[in-house]
């Protein structure tokens, strides 16, 4: 199980990745989350699809969209490059961008879930004791939403870390730049007599994703532990 300077970079990587996905996800995700949650317009169900269209298409579809969008040719990732010289198209930006596309239907069907848990009557409360929208939001629903919010975290820390369809379609596979642990497992399966490099790659792809699992499950278990609690 010794790891060569190679894997260990691939490791790297993959970590690098799966961390700034989640983190550029978390607010977004959590926004689109209390939308769906605590709103009712027209197109709410729309958007709810549009958001889990993800996970029934086909990675590479998704992976060709973006390429499309955010391409050097496409209408955002030309602007971007023309404009702040950001290229996301072959390096490891794309490969982040795609997981955090492929991990935001996750989490925020975590946090949507954390988020209708919280009772309106807590917040009508606080509304009726003079505190604002806003007030109500940050002492209330965003505190008791924490657990959800964690556990989605986490949930697309893992999805990210085992993002392969959209990775290779979007930013390519490049050693060094963009061949994260998934995509290096496909390139060792290539290879003659990479067997052992691909089994440790996958035996540490799997124990970071185990990891993040078991910590997004103790989360939630917490969560309704302390609801449980509190009621």
């Amino acid at each position: 199980m010794m790891l060569s300077g190679a894997e260990w970079a691939v490791i790297a990587l993959s970590l690098r990745v799966s961390l700034v996905a989640m983190l550029v996800t978390l607010p977004p995700a959590y926004a689109l989350a209390w939308l769906i949650a605590r709103r009712r317009f027209p197109g709410r169900m729309l958007l709810d699809a549009a958001i889990h269209l993800p996970l029934v298409l086909p990675p590479v579809v998704t992976g060709w969209l973006l390429l499309i969008v955010l391409g050097r040719n496409g209408p955002v990732g030309g602007w971007l490059e023309s404009n702040f010289g950001i290229t996301l198209v072959f390096n490891w930006l794309g490969a982040a961008v795609a997981a955090a596309v492929m991990a935001l239907p996750l989490m925020v069907r975590a946090m949507r879930l954390s988020i209708e848990a919280v009772d309106r009557r807590l917040v009508g409360a606080a509304r009726t004791l003079g505190a604002t929208p806003l007030k109500a939001f940050l002492t209330i629903t965003l505190p008791l939403s924490l657990p959800g919010i964690a556990a989605g975290a986490m949930l697309g820390f893992a999805r990210s870390l085992g993002e392969f369809g959209a990775t290779i379609t979007f930013a390519a596979n490049i050693e060094g730049q963009t061949r994260t642990l998934p995509l290096a497992i496909y390139t060792g399966l290539q290879v003659p007599g990479s067997e052992s490099a691909v089994t440790r790659l996958a035996v540490i792809s799997i124990v970071l994703s185990l990891g993040a699992l078991l910590a997004s499950e103790w989360l939630v278990r917490r969560s309704q532990g302390s609801r449980a609690h509190v009621l």
